[in-house]
């Protein structure tokens, strides 16, 4: 059996020469490895992994069926008020939250909440991932104030940590997108102007949060009248989405946002294109009703 270092080796290899196809396959093979020979530390590890592909590539049924799968073995094993329990909870809350399912994601999230705080030390940096997590999830709920209170606690933590760039660049942009909320366009555009710069330290090797950075800063143009630039961060953003995840749900909704730009532009060729992407991929990805 490989250990869990090893195989997110590897994982993080297919993310870097974009093997999207590859990803699902490896994972499940662990899986089923990791199964066979009783080894649940690298089983669960690996089943959080597979809980957050799946979400980013909007397979959330998969997503919930894993989620429901590791929760319930950690039950078993007595852990249910561990750590390792609350970062489950915290990884299918948000693949929850990512399919519109937000009374279950904020059942999960505020468990999670709780046994990290019974567990954590105070600042402990997984508090920021969370508090970042609950903060999206507060902004669909338009509870707009709150959202912001936990995403400055998450920028709190993270501005502490060496090394933690890229999280920090995440929390600016998601910060910057909630200003858009409370009509604070100017705060909107310098946050996610320097949650951008500091994506592109590393030239040639951006994270895959960058396209949501590209993406605000689309949104901060066109709620300035310039739609020409914001369709441009817009395109921008379709392409960073692409080679992470492949044309997923994100891509779509970015594919609407260009339509409606290109009508204001009267780009109407181009509006039709997008808004075609659009419907085919929502209709493709959007979750089958269960039976019963």
């Amino acid at each position: 059996m490989q250990s869990i270092d090893e195989i997110l080796k590897k994982l993080d290899g297919l993310f870097a020469k974009s093997a999207i196809d590859q990803v699902e396959p490896f994972l499940v093979s662990c899986m089923d490895q990791a199964r066979e020979e009783n080894d649940f530390g690298v089983y669960i590890s690996v089943g959080n992994e597979l809980i957050g592909f799946y979400r980013s590539v909007s397979q959330f049924e998969k997503a919930f069926a894993v989620s429901e799968d590791v929760l319930l073995l950690l039950e078993e094993l007595q852990l249910e008020e561990t750590e390792h329990f609350a970062t489950t909870l915290l990884n299918a809350a948000t693949a929850y939250r990512a399919a519109g399912r937000y009374e279950d994601a904020l059942r999960d999230y505020t468990r999670a909440l709780k046994i990290y705080e019974e567990k954590l030390p105070a600042g402990d940096y997984r508090f920021a991932g969370l508090y970042n997590n609950i903060s999206l999830l507060l902004e669909r709920l338009e509870e707009n104030e709150k959202a912001a209170i936990f995403l400055e606690r998450a920028i709190s933590i993270v501005e502490k940590q060496p090394g933690a760039r890229s999280d920090l660049a995440t929390s600016k942009t998601n910060l910057g997108l909630l200003y858009f909320k409370l009509k604070e366009n100017e705060k909107a555009e310098a946050l996610l102007k320097e949650a951008i710069s500091i994506f592109e330290e590393k030239e040639g090797d951006t994270d895959d949060h960058y396209s949501a950075a590209l993406a605000g800063m689309g949104e901060a143009y066109f709620h300035m009248g310039r739609a020409a630039e914001a369709l441009a961060w817009y395109e921008k953003a379709l392409a960073e989405v692409e080679r992470h995840f492949g044309r997923n749900m994100s891509y779509a909704l970015l594919c609407g946002n260009c339509a409606v730009i290109c009508r204001a532009l009267g780009k109407q060729e181009e509006a039709e294109r997008y808004e075609k992407l659009e419907k085919d991929l929502r209709a493709q990805l959007a979750p089958k009703e269960r039976e019963g």
